[in-house]
């Protein structure tokens, strides 16, 4: 511990740079989860509620029922899709697969760089924190030697541990951060596949819908044209 205190009070122009990119990486991760929470829907729970508007109201009904969601497939994926229906099924189609690639994928990766980014450049400082430290100490080392003096490699033994925790530093900011980039962009994986089920489903639920509009659109036809008679 002492030893640690030491290189923050000695090597403060490493350590302090470190421990923001900490503070910076571990903000954005919790940023990057807060965001997933609020975006993420439970479709057990919202489907059923969903299908039942769309039976009730028509596909404008279920349209105004997504846009007073907040999540991130009622709000954006069913919307976009539920904005195209008048154009057709293959309408649909498109309009919700340029949503998830052109727009919620990329939101969804928000965040995702700078956190890779702030573990690569932590490792790497901390690695070139550690080659001045030893530079300063093996020219420490050959001074000594040339004056005949002592303070040797032994002398120094405690200089070279300590310039070993800029490296040291730099991984355990490191390894946090790409341990969560893997398991962020896994969640990714596993939403996006969530939203091209979603988007399946509500195909098929336009499908089970329209059939009926017509037959209520042909009825109402067959009995203005009784009326006339």
């Amino acid at each position: 511990m002492n030893a640690f205190l030491t290189f923050v009070t000695h090597d403060w122009y490493f350590a302090i740079p470190m421990f923001l990119m900490s503070l910076a990486g571990l903000t954005l991760v919790i940023w990057r989860l807060l965001l997933n929470y609020n975006g993420s829907v439970s479709m057990d729970e919202f489907l059923p509620a969903f299908q039942q508007r769309l039976e009730k109201d028509g596909p404008e009904g279920a349209l105004r029922y997504c846009k007073g969601r907040t999540e991130v497939i009622p709000r954006r994926l069913y919307v976009a899709g539920l904005d195209a229906n008048k154009q057709g099924l293959a309408a649909v189609r498109r309009a919700m697969a340029n949503a998830i690639e052109l727009e919620i994928l990329p939101d969804l990766n928000f965040l995702l760089p700078p956190i890779l980014a702030i573990a690569k450049i932590a490792t790497m400082v901390g690695l070139l924190g550690t080659v001045i430290s030893m530079i300063g100490t093996f020219t420490a080392i050959q001074e000594a030697a040339h004056s005949g003096g002592g303070g040797g490699v032994a002398g120094q033994a405690g200089a070279i541990g300590l310039a070993l925790f800029a490296t040291a530093l730099g991984l355990v900011t490191a390894i946090p951060l790409v341990f969560s980039h893997v398991l962020l962009k896994s969640w990714v994986g596993r939403f996006e596949l969530r939203m091209k089920s979603a988007a399946h489903r509500l195909l098929f639920l336009l499908q089970n819908v329209k059939p009926t509009a017509g037959k209520a659109a042909a009825s109402a036809a067959e009995q203005s044209g009784f009326s006339r008679r």
